[in-house]
């Protein structure tokens, strides 16, 4: 299992090798999950692109270090892992807070971001209402307490319908995340604002949402790709918070044309 600390936070990750010059795809995970999100995303591109998969600090497999207090600490342990690497550009895909992780350091060291990939997120999502009352509730009850509420927006109808034994592996998953990572990562949602540099993003942008995400709705999702200059937005079918469990072909088709055009293909 192989880890890096950075800061002092080791960091649980997983780097996919590819022949060829493109430039590496790093993925970043949403609030209460870990990188196994992205395996049939990572299995179904293995030997196109490089791929980093990681766990966000305080979830997964990965150290909480001194805690999350904001959305510069993700933002940190992201551009002291490309360093690590030795990356010159990359392309980043954030889901959700993943999203507001990629935003941050495109703002932050806008030279090492060569196109980024917005799923499923927003420039602000949230109230400061909404966050406190979640946090209030997994302070006092764990996060089981909001495991239903929260599985509802992950995934379709259908998907709880049609797929129980996948469903229970995502409860697992996301009631078994650390309490101090869950929680801090909630206040860091709850505080970022990215509203006025989304403005500012100059790179090749795709944002993409499930048609049914009952987190960041098509709406939101599409209101960012309205503040970044030229973004394209899509929208993936029969697919809620989390397409890359639910639609990774549909997904997957999407991240390669977006990549093949950077490359001029």
């Amino acid at each position: 299992m192989p880890f890096v600390s950075t800061g002092g936070v080791a960091l649980h990750h997983r780097y996919i090798e590819a022949k060829g010059p493109s430039r590496p795809t790093i993925f970043i995970n949403s609030l209460g999950t870990d990188f196994r999100i992205w395996d049939d995303i990572v299995a179904k591109l293995a030997g196109e692109m490089p791929m980093l998969v990681y766990d966000k600090r305080g979830h997964g497999l990965s150290d909480i270090g001194s805690g999350v207090r904001s959305i510069d600490d993700h933002v940190e342990d992201l551009s002291a892992l490309i360093d690590h690497f030795g990356f010159d550009k990359v392309v980043l895909y954030g889901l959700s807070v993943g999203g507001m992780v990629a935003q941050g350091l495109c703002a932050r060291r806008p030279e090492l971001v060569d196109a980024l990939i917005l799923g499923d997120t927003a420039h602000k999502i949230g109230t400061a209402e909404s966050w406190n009352s979640r946090i209030a509730t997994v302070e006092r009850d764990g996060i089981e307490a909001i495991a239903d509420a929260v599985l509802k927006g992950w995934f379709t109808p259908e998907f709880h319908a049609k797929r129980a034994a996948d469903l229970a592996g995502c409860r697992n998953m996301l009631t078994r995340q650390a309490l101090p990572g869950y929680i801090g990562t909630c206040m860091a949602v709850r505080d970022a604002d990215f509203t006025e540099s989304a403005r500012r993003i100059a790179v090749p942008t795709l944002c993409i949402v499930g048609h049914q995400d009952g987190s960041t709705p098509p709406d939101l999702v599409r209101s960012l790709a309205d503040l970044i200059p030229g973004a394209r937005f899509e929208v993936i079918r029969n697919a809620g918070h989390i397409p890359c469990i639910e639609q990774p072909e549909a997904l997957t088709a999407l991240i390669r044309g977006f990549v093949a055009s950077l490359n001029g293909q």
